[in-house]
């Protein structure tokens, strides 16, 4: 089964998730900033990246997004935001950020589960 690696800062959502995903049979790996997100994704290479935007900065996720798809990472990306919500901006698939998918937090576990399903199938 493919392997999704969590990359934000709350316990919380990567618990949720994890317990989610794993339910389903995915691997889970997770780091909880940039830096250790980043080394990650090198040494664990998963099928699907799913990334909080705000963690210790509040753009740490487009930078990790940036900087991964800079170093030619071809893994689908969904950027995890409660942004909308505070700030009543919403964000779309955008060709500068290159990411998959944004997806407002808290997280539907049916949505998130169709939306991997979209991108994975049944890798």
């Amino acid at each position: 089964m493919a392997k999704i690696a969590i990359i934000d800062d709350d316990q919380d959502i990567i618990d949720a998730v994890t317990i989610t995903l794993t339910a389903k049979g995915y691997q889970v790996v997770s780091a909880k900033n940039v830096n250790d997100g980043m080394k990650l994704v090198e040494n664990e290479k998963p099928d699907l990246i799913l990334l909080d935007v705000m963690m210790e900065e509040p753009d740490d996720g487009f930078y990790l997004a940036t900087k991964l798809r800079k170093a030619g990472a071809q893994t689908p990306i969904f950027l995890l935001t409660s942004v909308s919500k505070a700030t009543g901006l919403e964000f779309a698939g955008s060709q500068t950020l290159q990411v998959n998918e944004f997806l407002e937090k808290p997280l539907s576990s049916e949505i998130l589960l169709q939306k991997i399903n979209q991108y994975l199938g049944n890798v």
